[in-house]
């Protein structure tokens, strides 16, 4: 059975943000990830993971104004300075938080555009290069375009092509199961061909983005696969639940050994 993250911007939601710690911590979960914790003082935040007892997987770099549509700044090359700078303030928080892992937003923008693909290339060598100092590793996320309509990075085989080609031990693929059934499906058989470039999970239904197992895919089989395979990450559930978080965690249960 795989060990399970809760997504802290999607669930627990009926809590305050630094509240949903120890709410997840209640509800058994021994990892917790973010998307952005930014707009909260760091050593708080490290302090309410340290009373909740849960450890902290991952969170993203700042991304650009994400009220404006902003979704990352990674392949902006006009925006290179202060992505560098948010290379800078994720690692600052990494180092409070202890967060062994930083995803790389790309942004909005062209990717058949050479001059976007280098900036995307310097930028993921610049960050993974600052991480590596740290002990950090920085992921990488192909994301659909339903979803996030131009969104830079959608491509799983451009992906794991950049990342073989830099050659840093610390670039990991963030292998998202909802954005590759809709990308491409074939999901197991992704899984199998990129395991060794993956170092985070992340799960939720498709169609709708709700709780594993009440979409089109059969996630149980696909967290089956995963177990088969070895793979010995963190999952994280980075789903919206239908209604409160609790009374939506059944779907777990399927998965407890008997």
């Amino acid at each position: 059975m795989p060990r399970f993250t809760a997504n802290l911007t999607m669930m627990f939601t009926e809590h305050a943000f630094l509240d949903r710690f120890e709410a997840a911590a209640a509800a058994g979960f021994g990892a917790v990830e973010f998307q952005f914790p930014y707009d909260y003082p760091v050593k708080e935040t490290a302090a309410r993971l340290l009373e909740a007892g849960v450890e902290p997987a991952l969170f993203n770099l700042p991304p650009g104004d994400w009220a404006k549509g902003e979704r990352g700044l990674a392949a902006l090359p006009e925006r290179k300075d202060e992505f560098r700078h948010s290379v800078r303030t994720g690692l600052d928080y990494a180092s409070v938080i202890g967060a062994p892992c930083l995803h790389m937003m790309a942004g909005i923008a062209d990717p058949a555009s050479p001059r976007h693909r280098q900036a995307y290339r310097d930028s993921l060598a610049y960050a993974a290069d600052l991480a590596a100092e740290a002990g950090v590793a920085m992921l990488i996320e192909p994301i659909n375009t339903r979803d996030m309509p131009g969104y830079f990075l959608h491509d799983f085989d451009y992906a794991a092509d950049l990342i073989a080609d830099l050659g840093r031990d610390n670039i990991k693929l963030q292998f998202d199961i909802y954005h590759r059934q809709i990308l491409c499906g074939d999901v197991i058989a992704g899984l199998e061909a990129l395991l060794p470039l993956i170092g985070h999970v992340q799960i939720a239904s498709v169609p709708h983005r709700n709780e594993p197992g009440s979409g089109e895919l059969d996630d149980f089989r696909v967290l089956k696969a995963l177990d088969d395979l070895g793979y010995r990450g963190l999952v994280g559930c980075e789903y919206r639940p239908k209604g409160a978080t609790l009374e939506g965690l059944g779907w777990m249960a399927r998965l407890a050994p008997a």
